[in-house]
């Protein structure tokens, strides 16, 4: 993890993606696509809660004198990242449970989401990491409001993307004779 502690330099928006093991990665690729295409600086490392807890307590203290506006943590099983991140830092913490037992991900989901009063934790879908990066990008747009133009600009591309299947699908039902 290169250190920019005490620069505080603030130039466009920055995340921080972290998984609890590189066999995340999979899961978080469309999610470090989505923020490097909406233009967020983002650092991508890996760190465990249980196996290398000071590392991620320190993490978490610098993130903000880091540049840091908004982490999102992904973690399988007992899924403990998201919260002990939260625990050190003021900065919204989105957590991406990861789908890594006999259990589908529901561990990880209930790791995430049950956490005590006043150590909140944004918690998506499981395997949910591209909605992490649209929560993130609508978080970070309160201080870079550029970033509301691209979300609606990507909501209207979706919405166009639904016409168009849709007027592909009432063809073929014309072709078919039920219409």
């Amino acid at each position: 993890m290169a250190s920019t502690a005490g620069k505080n330099v603030k130039n466009g928006p920055k995340a921080a993606l972290v998984m609890g093991s590189d066999s995340d990665y999979p899961v978080l690729k469309d999610c470090i696509k989505i923020l490097k295409d909406f233009g967020v600086d983002t650092e991508v490392l890996v760190c465990s809660a249980h196996r290398t807890p000071d590392k991620a307590a320190r993490f978490a203290s610098e993130a903000e004198a880091n540049g840091i506006e908004v982490i999102i943590a992904a973690a399988g099983k007992a899924a403990h990242l998201p919260g002990v991140l939260a625990a050190y830092t003021t900065l919204p913490v989105i957590g991406v449970p990861v789908k890594s037992s006999t259990l589908d991900g529901l561990d990880a989901l209930l790791s995430i989401v049950q956490m005590p009063p006043g150590i909140p934790v944004a918690t998506v879908a499981i395997d949910g990491a591209l909605n992490a990066a649209l929560l993130a990008v609508q978080i970070l747009s309160g201080a870079h409001p550029e970033l509301r133009e691209k979300m609606r600009q990507y909501k209207a591309d979706m919405a166009k993307k639904v016409e168009q299947r849709n007027d592909e699908l009432q063809k073929k039902l014309q072709e078919d004779g039920f219409r």
